[in-house]
C-alpha cells in the first residue's frame, strides 16, 4: 500500500509543480526517485542509472530525428513567411463571413503538414485577430478556434499526420502513420464538426447579445510586414512542402519501403528487427527531410539567414525531446516498482479482454496528469504497451486499431488548464483562462473524448478500417 501512495504522490507532485513552471527535466527524475523511496528494498541509484536513464536514452534514440526535422521544418516555414502565406490564403478564399472556419482550417493545414502547433499559434493569431475584429466575432473565441485546428484532429486522428503523437505508437505496435485510416477520418470529422458547431453557436449567441470583438485596441497585432503577399503563386509555393510531407509519407509507408529488400534488418547490428517495425519512422524521416529541401529551394530568397534559421530550429527541438524523454524515464521507474503491479491490474481489469477501453482510460489519465499528450502516451506505452499488444492479439484486435485509439486518447485530458500549449496559446492571444478556457475545454477536451468513445465503439464492433 505504501508503494501505491508513493506512486500517486509522485504523479500529483509532477502535475502540480509542472503547472507552477518547474522544468520537467528536473521534476521527472526527482519524482521518480521519490516514488522509489516509498518502495522498500528498491535501490535508489540503480533505479536512476539502470532504469530511468536507459528508458530516456531509448526514447531519444528512437525519436530524435522526428523532433529535429519537425522543429527545423516548422522554423523554416515561420522564417520564410510560408506559414503566414498559407494562413492568409485560406482566410482570403473563405472570407470574413466564415472567419472561424478560416482560422480553424488554416491551423489544420499547417499542423497536418508538420508545422509545430506553437509556430502555428504565433503565425495565425495576428491574422485571426484582424479577421475576427473585421467580422465582429469576439476575440475570446480565437483560442478555441486555434485549439480546434491545431490541438485536435490533425494531431491525433487524421491518418498520416507527422505529429509526434501519431509517431510514438509505431515502434510499439509495428504500424505506420496511416494506421486505421477510416476510423481516424471518422474521429477527425466528429472533432471538426462538433467543434465548429460549438464555436459557431457561441459566436451567434455573442452576435445576438451585441458583444462584438471587444475592447482590445491596444493589443491588436499586425501580420509580419516582411511576409510575402498571399497571391495564388505564393500560396501554392508555400503549400507545396506541406503537401509533400503528407504524400511522400503515404507512398513510402504503404508501398516503397515494404517493397525494399530489407532482410539485413534481422542482423544483430541492426537491432534484430524488421521493416514492419521501422517503416513508419523511416517514412516520416524521409518525408520531412524531403520537404525541408523543397522548402529551402522554393523559399531560398526569403531565407536570408538560412544557417541561423537551421540552427534555431535544431536547438528548438532539444527541450521538447528531452522533456518527453524524461517523462518516459519516469514511467519506466514507476513500472519497475512493486506497487505498480496493483495499479496495472486495476487498469487492465476495467474491461477484461478489450484493451481499447483500458488503453483509452490510462492514456487519458496520464496525459491529464502530465499535461502532455506525448508524455502521457509515452508513459502508458512504456509501462503497458507490450501488455496491450498481447491482449489485442489474443482478442483479435489489429495493431492498427490499437495505434489509432492510443493516438486519439492522448488528445483529451491533455488539454486541461495546466497544459503548456494551452498556457502558451492564451499568452499569445493576451487572454486569460477565465475569458477563453471554456471554449478550449469543449473543443480540445470534451469533444475529442466523445470522438474517442465513437472510435472505440466502432473499432470494437467492426475492427480496423
Amino acid at each position: 500500500m505504501i508503494g501505491i501512495i508513493g506512486i500517486v504522490l509522485a504523479l500529483a507532485l509532477l502535475m502540480a509543480l509542472a503547472y507552477r513552471g518547474v522544468s520537467v527535466l528536473i521534476l521527472a527524475p526527482l519524482m521518480a526517485l521519490l516514488a522509489v523511496l516509498f518502495s522498500p528494498g528498491t535501490p535508489l541509484l540503480a533505479s536512476y542509472t539502470q532504469v530511468f536513464m536507459p528508458a530516456l536514452g531509448g526514447f531519444v534514440i528512437a525519436f530524435f530525428p522526428l523532433f529535429l526535422l519537425g522543429a527545423v521544418f516548422g522554423k523554416l516555414m515561420e522564417a520564410s513567411g510560408a506559414a503566414l502565406v498559407i494562413a492568409r490564403g485560406i482566410v482570403q478564399r473563405l472570407g470574413e463571413q466564415r472567419a472561424i472556419l478560416a482560422i480553424v482550417l488554416a491551423c489544420a493545414v499547417l499542423t497536418y503538414g508538420g508545422v509545430s502547433l506553437f509556430v502555428v499559434a504565433f503565425a495565425v493569431y495576428p491574422i485571426a485577430a484582424a479577421l475576427f475584429r473585421q467580422a465582429q466575432v469576439p476575440k475570446r473565441l480565437i483560442p478555441g478556434a486555434i485549439a480546434l485546428g491545431a490541438f485536435t484532429f490533425t494531431m491525433t486522428a487524421l491518418p498520416g499526420t507527422p505529429a509526434i503523437q501519431n509517431a510514438i505508437p509505431m515502434p510499439y505496435f509495428g504500424t505506420t502513420p496511416f494506421a486505421a485510416p477510416g476510423l481516424g477520418v471518422i474521429g477527425g470529422a466528429i472533432m471538426l464538426g462538433l467543434g465548429m458547431w460549438w464555436l459557431s453557436r457561441r459566436a451567434a449567441a455573442a452576435a445576438r447579445a451585441g458583444e462584438g470583438y471587444g475592447a482590445h485596441d491596444e493589443d491588436l497585432p499586425a501580420p509580419a510586414p516582411d511576409a510575402p503577399a498571399a497571391d495564388r503563386a505564393a500560396f501554392w509555393r508555400a503549400l507545396a512542402p506541406v503537401g509533400l510531407v503528407i504524400a511522400l509519407n503515404y507512398v513510402l509507408a504503404t508501398w516503397l519501403l515494404p517493397a525494399l529488400d530489407t532482410g539485413y534488418l534481422a542482423e544483430p547490428r541492426y537491432g534484430n528487427t524488421s521493416i514492419t517495425a521501422v517503416r513508419g519512422i523511416w517514412a516520416v524521416i524521409v518525408a520531412l527531410a524531403a520537404a525541408i529541401v523543397l522548402l529551402i529551394a522554393l523559399q531560398r530568397q526569403r531565407l536570408t539567414q538560412l544557417t541561423r534559421t537551421l540552427e534555431q530550429g535544431a536547438a528548438g527541438s532539444v527541450l521538447p525531446l528531452m522533456n518527453t524523454a524524461s517523462q518516459v524515464g519516469f514511467g519506466a521507474v514507476i513500472a519497475s516498482l512493486a506497487g505498480f503491479a496493483l495499479l496495472r491490474d486495476a487498469v487492465l481489469g476495467i474491461a477484461p479482454g478489450n484493451p481499447l477501453v483500458s488503453m483509452s482510460i490510462a492514456v487519458n489519465i496520464l496525459a491529464g496528469i502530465t499535461g502532455s499528450a506525448s508524455g502521457g502516451m509515452s508513459i502508458a506505452l512504456q509501462t503497458l504497451g507490450e501488455t496491450w499488444l498481447a491482449m489485442g492479439q489474443a482478442a483479435g484486435i489489429a495493431p492498427d486499431l490499437l495505434h489509432r485509439v492510443t493516438a486519439i486518447a492522448t488528445g483529451g485530458l491533455d488539454a486541461l488548464p495546466h497544459n503548456g500549449a494551452v498556457i502558451t496559446l492564451l499568452s499569445i492571444c493576451g487572454l486569460t483562462h477565465r475569458q477563453s478556457y471554456l471554449d478550449i475545454f469543449v473543443v480540445a477536451v470534451a469533444i475529442p473524448l466523445l470522438a474517442l468513445v465513437a472510435v472505440v465503439v466502432l473499432g470494437t464492433a467492426l475492427g480496423s478500417f
